[in-house]
């Protein structure tokens, strides 16, 4: 219906009064009822696919003469806008041609000017609000009192009418509901107070407001988590195939409180059964509910170093969707049969039931592994089943790299924090052959999974990785031979010459710096309804299945399967998946990035709580990064500082971006560099440390 409506909109010259005029017309073409017209027709409205030029005239957008993309606000006022469509390059937006649109918001934009010296365009919709909610500090002038926000690029203080502040104290962080006037003017008023302004419970609080993240849940989505029954009922468990006999167990980290994903291994003469069992979400969180809407809105669990903000309430999450020890639970599970090379020889994809007889962390398997007699002796029942995965694990993994697999290897992160926001330490997260098992296990899943819908052309949300840009791989290449090595000649840019790339500098002292710029230079893996093949794992066919608890987009495709197993597709049932799916993958890939920033500003807050006792303190660390201000470096426990040009010894510097250095006459900083630094700032409240070269 959508592509006929936009169809009829390209071609078609009959003018129309109004929205409803329009929507009451293709109701009557279409034999379809107004309600489902108007909800096709807002959906193209919302999501850029057609503008309502002036009253009733609809002109369907197209990349010539619009542009959708989100606002990159900055402090001086003017904006630029940053395109959806990856190919085209961001555009400037004066002031004047924002049309109230703030930072963050995704805009619709007529083209102005695009040339190979210059690209602007003005603000004609703003598609999605992303400053519903502002976080900021407020103050009081006489009567009137203001509140300045956190995020710099909104350029504008908010006027808030004193009986609309919550009586908040001066100097308190408080978030405010946004109203913009006619005259461009921001007002608000307060809606929650944080916290005084330099309390570090009320600095978590304003990034997590400021990406839009809540720790409680609507109340209709409270009510309806309640009413789900805590146990498998019998009835529940006809039609599945049962498998609460066999060996199957979880392996999760330590601090895990919901399990999402089970496995079981067996041998049929040289080759393996593995089987993954993951949990039915969809099974209880039915569509156009509550819990559906907020999994939606939400997209994705977050995790802090001190809480989670679960995309589901916890009566799911850690109660009958976690794949608990020792009691029945609803899965979908993926059986291969793996050759001794690691290829899928077949495969099954059904319902079941299983009863995980342990809960297994990354250390307990590990020392398995490594033929620890205690933990071997504990884990007798299964132990021979960890050895097995362990070889299979290998297998599937010399694959992976035979095919090119980038290991980018690049540490996470681990703190631990305290209840009073005391860090008690800041160090790399371990990885071991019990992380990489499961790993490799949830991988081979995730393919098989996706090659199975995309050959039988079902509408699906894919897990997608594009080729980088050839532009930004020279630069790599021309970085490496700035640090001496000798690059292979670029023909063809392959998941395998990446590969040889990295391990040019495999046991170099700045090895994972340069994983780190190779990072950089490789596109964002995202959502995307169509299967393009994932090149930092080297496969044509991948999804993300495995984690329906905690991501959005893995509960969609498993309603999708779920209802594969049970009928066959309509030709109008695919139409309207597509739709679906269209905009669940961008959805998801939105809440993804906000999720993960969010995550980043807050590891960054408390890495900044940690070294502030560590002023004057000296370490030593790797040169990471190189501006025209100074040059970034990273400690031994991922602590990252500035070494501001000013405090460098008095040279003439030079910034030269492809080699990533600060030259001077007498002195050169290259990223990858050992440096020996004192820390002598950090700002906790914009989440900065200064280093300073000792």
């Amino acid at each position: 219906m959508k592509q006929k409506i936009l169809e009829y909109l390209q071609n078609g010259k009959i003018k129309f009064h109004s929205k409803d005029d329009m929507i009451l017309f293709f109701a009557g073409k279409y034999t379809k009822t107004p309600k489902e017209i108007k909800n096709v027709v807002n959906r193209l409205i919302s999501s850029g696919q057609i503008y309502e030029k002036r009253k009733g005239e609809f002109v369907v957008v197209n990349n010539k003469n619009y542009i959708k993309g989100k606002i990159i606000g900055t402090s001086k006022g003017y904006a630029f806008l940053s395109p959806i469509d990856k190919n085209l390059p961001d555009f400037f937006i004066a002031q004047k041609k924002l049309s109230g649109a703030l930072d963050g918001d995704l805009v619709l934009a007529k083209v102005i000017c695009q040339t190979e010296e210059s690209t602007e365009c003005e603000v004609v919709s703003i598609l999605e609000n992303a400053n519903v909610t502002v976080v900021g500090t407020i103050t009081y002038h006489s009567k009137d009192a203001f509140v300045i926000p956190d995020n710099k690029k909104l350029n504008k203080e908010i006027f808030v009418p004193r009986k609309l502040t919550m009586q908040a104290k001066p100097n308190y962080r408080v978030v405010v509901k946004l109203n913009k006037s006619r005259s461009g003017r921001l007002n608000g008023e307060v809606i929650e107070i944080l916290g005084e302004s330099d309390d570090i419970y009320s600095l978590e609080l304003g990034i997590i407001r400021e990406h839009k993240l809540y720790e409680q849940f609507p109340e209709q989505v409270v009510n309806e988590a309640k009413k789900v029954k805590q146990f498998v009922s019998n009835d529940e468990m006809v039609g599945r195939v049962n498998l609460t006999n066999k060996k199957i167990f979880t392996i999760d980290g330590e601090d895990a409180k919901d399990f999402d994903d089970a496995v079981s291994i067996e041998k049929a003469g040289n080759n393996y059964i593995l089987s993954v069992h993951i949990a039915d979400v969809g099974h209880y969180v039915k569509y156009n509910t509550g819990l559906e809407n907020e999994a939606y809105t939400r997209g994705t669990s977050v995790y802090f170093p001190n809480m989670v903000l679960p995309m589901l309430p916890v009566e799911l999450s850690n109660g009958i969707c976690s794949l608990n020890p020792n009691v029945n639970r609803l899965t979908l599970t993926v059986e291969m049969e793996i050759d001794p090379s690691g290829n899928i020889k077949s495969h099954k994809i059904y319902e079941s039931v299983i009863c995980s007889c342990h809960r297994l962390t990354y250390n307990q398997v590990y020392k398995v592994l490594c033929g620890d007699e205690i933990e071997s002796q504990n884990l007798k029942d299964i132990k021979d089943d960890l050895l097995i995965m362990n070889n299979l694990s290998k297998i599937l993994e010399k694959r992976r790299n035979d095919a090119g697999q980038l290991d980018l290897d690049i540490g996470e992160t681990f703190l631990e924090v305290d209840k009073n926001f005391n860090v008690s330490f800041v160090k790399r997260r371990e990885r071991n052959e019990a992380h990489k098992l499961i790993e490799n296990f949830m991988v081979v899943c995730n393919e098989v999974v996706a090659k199975h819908f995309a050959t039988l052309k079902i509408p699906f949300v894919y897990r997608i990785h594009e080729k980088p840009v050839l532009e930004k791989i020279k630069d790599v290449c021309t970085f490496f031979n700035g640090l001496g090595i000798n690059t292979p000649k670029l023909k063809e840019i392959t998941p395998i010459f990446i590969q040889q790339l990295l391990k040019l500098t495999q046991d170099k002292s700045y090895k994972e710096i340069a994983n780190k710029v190779m990072l950089r230079s490789l596109q964002k893996a995202r959502y995307q309804d169509v299967c393009l093949g994932h090149f930092g794992l080297a496969l044509d066919y991948y999804c993300h299945f495995t984690s329906p608890i905690r991501r959005y987009p893995d509960l969609v495709i498993h309603r999708i399967i779920k209802e594969s197993l049970h009928k066959n597709f309509t030709k109008q049932r695919k139409e309207e998946l597509a739709d679906f799916v269209l905009d669940a993958s961008y959805r998801s890939s939105e809440t993804e990035k906000n999720a993960d920033q969010a995550e980043r500003d807050v590891d960054d807050l408390f890495k900044a709580v940690f070294i502030k006792n560590h002023i004057g303190e000296e370490f030593e660390g790797v040169i990471s990064g190189v501006q025209n201000y100074g040059f970034y470096v990273e400690l031994d426990n991922t602590i990252e500082g500035l070494v501001r040009i000013e405090s460098l010894p008095d040279d003439a510097y030079l910034y030269m971006e492809k080699s990533l250095k600060l030259k001077g006459n007498s002195h050169v900083y290259s990223i990858g560099d050992k440096v020996k630094i004192k820390v002598v700032n950090s700002n906790v409240f914009e989440r900065k440390i200064d280093f300073v070269l000792v």
